[in-house]
């Protein structure tokens, strides 16, 4: 159960470079470029008293001419397109196909007592909205925020474009890879014992926090869950943002925040970069 704990925060929060430094943020200079560009790693579900700005974060969010986030978040037609994606149109799908009965009524159950929400009404929506109503009551706060959305909020104030390195499609057909059955397991550990995903989370972001992006590596890979997925979820993608990126950083400074898996090991961000000819440093201060 643990494991799969591990396995579904790494699917929506996104963890670390791996690297001995401990940072989120790496300044893109060297090669051709005639001014440097900054990649950031975020987290995508926090409680606001645990969320942070370092300041050369906030200093490179002002130096930048754009930012650019997985997918563009400031789309208006953003939810429209994924509440279509996340609907099956297959009259024969049923999302109680993916759980045993046992396990639905038991969801079902935790749904009605502690969401007031009925199950029924998502029964031609993917298991992954499902997972998406319950991850955040994994924290230990009522609301939960993301950087995101603040860099969305902050992109607003100092009239900064935001784009995407992914299309929201693209996106979507990634998660679109994992079976039902499996976000159904994810789901009903979640639900089976509360308490010990709060405090697993717990860890998982206090790691985060210190930037300890050894520690917080160390705990993705403690997950078979993805074995075989990884290029799908991981590696694929950077390996098509690295393009997005260099095009973008030719024309000015740009600051791209991605969940900070993606920088880490030999086929991250920051290691792709490297091997295309750019510096690629840490920056603490």
């Amino acid at each position: 159960m643990i494991k799969r704990t591990f396995a579904a925060f790494a699917l929506i929060c996104l963890f670390l470079p791996a690297s001995a430094q401990q940072s989120l943020l790496y300044r893109v200079s060297g090669k051709n470029l005639k001014q440097p560009s900054y990649v950031y790693g975020t987290i995508h579900l926090i409680c606001p008293n645990d969320f942070f700005l370092p300041e050369p974060l906030v200093r490179a969010f002002k130096q930048s001419k754009s930012i650019y986030l997985e997918i563009d978040m400031d789309d208006p037609g953003m939810m429209a397109t994924m509440m279509t994606r996340l609907q099956e149109n297959n009259e024969q799908y049923s999302l109680e196909n993916a759980f045993s009965k046992a396990d639905y009524r038991k969801l079902d159950k935790y749904l009605k007592d502690s969401m007031h929400i009925e199950l029924s009404a998502f029964n031609k929506m993917k298991p992954m909205v499902i997972l998406s109503i319950i991850l955040p009551r994994m924290l230990n706060c009522p609301t939960a925020t993301a950087y995101e959305s603040k860099f969305v909020s902050m992109a607003k104030e100092q009239q900064k474009e935001i784009r995407g390195l992914e299309a929201l499609d693209d996106q979507i057909d990634v998660f679109d890879a994992f079976p039902d059955t499996l976000e159904a397991r994810m789901i009903m550990d979640y639900i089976s014992d509360l308490p010990k995903q709060k405090a697993i989370y717990a860890r998982l972001v206090a790691a985060y926090k210190k930037q300890d992006i050894q520690r917080l590596h160390a705990m993705l890979g403690e997950s078979p869950e993805f074995a075989g997925y990884e290029d799908k979820l991981v590696y694929d993608r950077n390996r098509k943002w690295i393009p997005v990126m260099e095009k973008a950083m030719q024309q000015e400074t740009v600051l791209f925040g991605c969940g900070a898996m993606h920088l880490g090991g030999d086929q991250g961000v920051v290691a792709l970069l490297r091997k295309k000819g750019y510096k690629v440093e840490p920056v603490t201060k």
